[in-house]
């Protein structure tokens, strides 16, 4: 088995070489701000690795987080912010410290319990200032996610729709302000209601248990599917894809969404 320790000195000092003022321009010129984006990035190809239940590509995936956190612990430590030794005692000190019934005298057997402790010692022996409701839910989440998650904690308080037909009629209403927004012409307003209708579609998927994620998910899937489909009887007809052709493309669209229903028909 390779050593865990050494792996790791080995890819924090092929990032410091690639940042050293000799190494590689692109490296160099990296700063956090711009790891924010490429974090962000590989976490959601992690996430696809793992909802695809394809290991190789998991592992792969988890490789590239580990660049860009090395990255980010090699600029910290450039800048004297931070070293990397700092980050592992860190999150040590704080697993050790939130499981004192593993290496504490303490005895819980309940995973609830375990999750109220842990938030026990946030706020009791960290001093970390618990946040309620809405104002709990991270700002770090992506926004659809997020939206998710504050419509949840605030119908926990009471604050909900009856039923689905409640954010149906929000739809209805947001959708008249948003296209008296566009007749305007006003950029700001009209992102405002278009945030707006987006939060009431959340609010639908909520009220009927889908998680907008996973359902996003596979319409992106679907949507690729079909567009590679359309791709491939383009090029086989010899025509470009292009404004021009949209006729075309969209009988070929047709084509491929009757071929999904039906694997069997021959296009």
């Amino acid at each position: 088995m390779t050593d865990r320790k050494e792996t790791f000195n080995d890819l924090y000092a092929i990032i410091s070489r690639l940042r050293a003022p000799d190494g590689c321009p692109w490296d160099r010129k990296q700063t956090m701000e711009d790891m924010k984006k490429y974090l962000l990035e590989e976490s959601y190809e992690t996430v696809t690795a793992v909802q695809e239940n394809d290991k190789e590509s998991i592992k792969e995936e988890i490789g590239d987080v580990f660049l860009i956190l090395s990255m980010m612990m090699r600029i910290a430590e450039e800048n004297g912010d931070f070293y990397p030794g700092d980050v592992f005692n860190e999150i040590c000190r704080k697993l050790v410290r939130r499981h004192p019934h593993v290496f504490g005298e303490e005895e819980i057997d309940d995973p609830e319990k375990v999750k109220e402790k842990w938030d026990e010692i946030k706020t009791t022996l960290e001093g970390r200032k618990k946040k309620k409701g809405v104002h709990a839910v991270s700002p770090g989440f992506p926004p659809l996610e997020r939206s998710y998650k504050i419509q949840k904690r605030a119908a926990k308080e009471g604050f909900d729709w009856e039923d689905h037909n409640g954010p149906f009629r929000k739809i209805e209403e947001e959708l008249e302000e948003l296209k008296n927004a566009i007749e305007k012409r006003k950029n700001s307003d009209t992102e405002e209601e278009l945030g707006d209708l987006l939060f009431s579609v959340v609010n639908i998927a909520r009220k009927l248990n889908v998680d907008p994620m996973t359902a996003l998910h596979r319409t992106n899937q679907k949507f690729l599917a079909r567009y590679s489909e359309v791709e491939r009887l383009m090029k086989e007809n010899s025509l470009e894809m292009k404004q021009e052709n949209l006729e075309i493309m969209d009988r070929y669209w047709n084509q491929a969404k009757k071929l999904e229903q039906n694997p069997d028909v021959q296009t």
